[in-house]
């Protein structure tokens, strides 16, 4: 009966857990769009920018691809014979899927202290640290889309060693994220203006 008990309140934990997640973006390809849903994302991008110097719409492609703009994203479990959930991957977690030790290192070196990976401000922030640290460590300009995502995947020692030569699958997703960089580059450079506006406006 114990066992009962605590498979059913396991349950209602997650199912907590989930309700007071936060919906991703109904259109994660326009970002335009994604700004004008989530009201504060945009000050929190730009604030990354200003702090970084990575430009905004290569912070957002990353997150694209890492998590689709999911604040919960986990890397899906490993399974036993097939069929029973067992243990994931990685510790990665949130909109940037850092992991553990990472995210960790994030916090001291940027002085974020208290920083959650399922934050929007904080994951963009680091982020913009992220690439800023691959930019002074690799010498990969932040606006390389490309190599910064390889980078940020693999590691800085993997980047350094050439890991991802052989990932035929890596450097294709690499392509999608700089394909996605450019768009919203070109998207943000036509809503901007706006969202300037819209954002000396913002209480919050």
């Amino acid at each position: 009966m114990l066992w009962l008990l605590s498979l059913l309140l396991a349950v209602s934990g997650a199912l907590l857990v989930s309700s007071c997640a936060t919906t991703p973006p109904a259109r994660v390809d326009d970002l335009c769009q994604i700004f004008r849903e989530k009201g504060g994302w945009y000050r929190d991008a730009r604030a990354s920018e200003k702090r970084w110097g990575t430009p905004i719409h290569v912070q957002m492609a990353i997150i694209r691809h890492e998590s689709s703009f999911r604040d919960d994203a986990r890397p899906p479990r490993r399974t036993l014979l097939g069929f029973i959930p067992w243990t994931r991957p990685s510790s990665a977690y949130g909109y940037s899927q850092a992991k553990d030790g990472t995210w960790e290192w994030y916090m001291r070196k940027s002085g974020n202290d208290g920083a959650d990976r399922d934050d929007f401000d904080d994951a963009v922030d680091f982020v913009g640290w992220y690439t800023n640290t691959t930019q002074r460590l690799l010498g990969v300009s932040k606006w390389d889309a490309y190599n910064q995502y390889l980078a940020y995947h693999e590691g800085h020692g993997g980047y350094r060693r050439g890991s991802y030569r052989n990932k035929a699958w890596l450097k294709a997703v690499a392509r999608r994220v700089e394909r996605t960089a450019r768009r919203y580059g070109a998207q943000l450079r036509g809503c901007r203006e706006a969202l300037e506006s819209e954002w000396s406006l913002w209480p919050f």
